[in-house]
């Protein structure tokens, strides 16, 4: 019961910028709870006059009754204005809570290091994204609306009526006692049954994701049953979990309901019996009875939070395991915004590793200067990539440090870095916007002329020309509408239209066909001029004319050097372009010595 409890404390501690309006809220749902609380006392006064009175055998003056009725009456209007306002403020609330929440979760996920999103299925984290704020608008909405009054008259009211009769009193407490040594029991039996539910719901999510985002594949391949079964047994297990779970809250809601009606015939029973022995009035009697109608409602607004929470609670945990997950790549107390850089890169003894075993990098040092176009070829898992995203601070090296113009790229602020930096990721990942939207991450205030000159140097001006609505053409997701080499030309000219100092091309010209990619490369030549380039390659023939070319192996640059210079030395780079070349076609007359 007590983790349930923290966890409603944290929900609440989420209000921000709300907290003023939330404490007038706490305090109106106080006043409600006296106001209600009053009214079963003022209706049992004024029997008590109107029976002491006939027992006198006297008629009863409205000046003995009229205050008491007026009270009566301005409590009552009270509680309906009181109610309208806090249901109004209530709803208001919760719904800029869970907007402002949800853009802040938005936001934190997209800090998180690629290390997170590489474990972490993009379906499961927008689906802790909207269960988790769903969650947290019911439970704010529901605590000002109903939940806090109860807790109070529950709480702290009801023990009051101690001082109004100590024996009627005792026996609504003893209700209250039952009902926590009830709930607790269910919560035991069924927290870790819903727990498996939760998992059940993310693994349906993730599922349906992969589906969606696999159309082609699963049409192609007719696996449009087999994944329609295979959803639907993920349902069959998730059923199978939540139905026990129900059966048993839906037991305690019949419990609750039972031992309240039984409490106020008890309530009836026993003032009956007091009022015979003198030791309590009709008024009492009817003021404990009315306690006990509104315990019944308050005990069912409790049953349905704790029932109501306990089912979000996985879902609220879940929520704040990612909001709690501290970046591990991010800003430096008192980082400097450099500016913009020449583009001078010093990598020294760097090391880095995803597994202690096997170090994906280890002790890299180069440096290249400010105009440099540096390749990095070597097999697939030799640690290229990974290289150039310690660049970036996709990661942080474990050793060693990278200096930019000789700044540790630790002490530059994240945005200040990769405004610096271009990249041309192999999968081009586009938004499902249109084409300007995606040029225009690159750069958002960049001009018609610059978009149109980016596109031009990319290659892409003409295929985008023949779109129905040229740039302004919405593209489908991860750019479907587009062909490869298309997407990877959009790409392309994104990272040039953001112009930075320095460039990454990671297999930027892989989904290019041989015509294109020579004239890609003519124009990449022009637009890297005055920058600092690094390109990752597995065709040797794209990095013919770079400057300075590290070969990569198990994470180490074993050599390093010109084309013409590695393939004369016959070491490691002369054994790729031998297997390269003698797979592919023969080779041109300026690849031959590559033989």
């Amino acid at each position: 019961m007590l983790s349930f409890l923290r966890l409603y404390l944290r929900v609440l501690s989420y209000l921000g910028s709300q907290k003023r309006v939330a404490v007038a809220l706490v305090a109106a749902n106080l006043s409600l709870a006296i106001a209600q609380f009053a009214e079963p006392i003022l209706f049992g006064r004024i029997i008590d006059r109107l029976t002491a009175a006939q027992g006198a055998g006297r008629a009863t003056s409205w000046s003995e009754i009229l205050p008491l009725l007026a009270a009566w009456g301005g409590f009552g209007l009270f509680t309906i204005g009181a109610s309208v306002l806090v249901a109004l403020h209530a709803d208001r609330l919760a719904h800029r809570r869970r907007l402002a929440v949800m853009s802040d979760y938005f936001e934190h996920v997209l800090h998180l290091p690629m290390g997170f999103h590489t474990g972490m299925h993009s379906g499961r984290l927008l689906k802790v994204m909207l269960d988790g704020t769903n969650a947290m608008w019911g439970l704010w909405l529901s605590f000002f609306r109903e939940h806090c009054a109860s807790f109070v008259a529950l709480f702290v009211l009801l023990p009051l009526s101690l001082f109004l009769n100590w024996r009627l009193g005792s026996l609504l407490i003893g209700l209250l006692v039952v009902f926590g040594l009830v709930t607790s029991y269910v919560l035991k039996k069924t927290e870790k049954l819903q727990g498996e539910v939760e998992q059940y719901h993310t693994d349906l999510a993730e599922r349906a994701s992969d589906a969606l985002g696999n159309v082609p594949v699963i049409q192609s391949f007719t696996r449009i049953e087999a994944e329609s079964q295979g959803l639907r047994d993920i349902i069959t297990r998730l059923l199978g979990a939540q139905i026990p779970v129900l059966s048993w809250w839906a037991l305690t809601a019949v419990a609750t309901r039972a031992s309240a009606t039984l409490t106020v015939l008890a309530i009836f029973v026993l003032g009956t019996w007091l009022f015979m022995q003198g030791l309590a009035t009709i008024g009492e009697i009817v003021t404990f009875m009315s306690f006990a109608t509104m315990l019944i409602g308050r005990l069912e607004q409790v049953v349905g939070f704790v029932n109501y929470i306990f089912m979000q609670a996985p879902k609220l945990t879940e929520f704040f395991e990612i909001r709690d997950t501290l970046p591990s790549v991010r800003d430096r107390p008192g980082a400097v915004d450099p500016g913009r850089l020449a583009g001078r890169v010093a990598f020294e003894n760097v090391t880095f590793a995803y597994d202690p075993r096997r170090p994906a990098v280890s002790e890299a040092s180069f440096v290249a200067h400010p105009g440099e176009t540096i390749a990095l070829v070597g097999a697939t898992g030799s640690g290229k990539s990974t290289t150039l995203g310690l660049l970036h601070r996709v990661y942080d090296p474990e050793q060693g440090r990278i200096t930019i113009d000789g700044i540790d790229v630790r002490d530059m602020p994240l945005a200040a870095l990769r405004r610096n930096i271009g990249v041309v990721f192999q999968e081009p990942m586009l938004f499902a916007r249109s084409l300007k939207e995606n040029l225009l991450v690159g750069k958002p205030d960049a001009n018609d002329e610059e978009i149109a000159l980016a596109l031009e140097r990319a290659q892409a001006a003409e295929f985008v020309s023949r779109q129905p609505d040229g740039v302004e053409t919405v593209i489908g997701e991860r750019g479907r509408s587009l062909s490869g080499g298309e997407r990877q030309r959009v790409s392309i000219a994104r990272a040039l239209l953001k112009d930075p100092p320095i460039m990454i091309l990671d297999e930027a010209t892989s989904a290019l066909d041989a015509t294109t990619e020579r004239l890609l490369q003519a124009a990449l030549d022009s637009a890297m001029k005055g920058r600092t380039t690094f390109v990752i390659a597995h065709r040797l023939a794209t990095v013919r004319n770079a400057d300075r070319i590290l070969v990569f192996d198990q994470g180490r640059v074993v050599e390093s050097g010109s084309f013409d210079e590695l393939v004369a030395r016959n070491g490691r780079f002369a054994q790729l372009a031998r297997a390269q070349f003698m797979a592919g076609p023969a080779p041109t007359t300026a690849t031959a010595a590559a033989g």
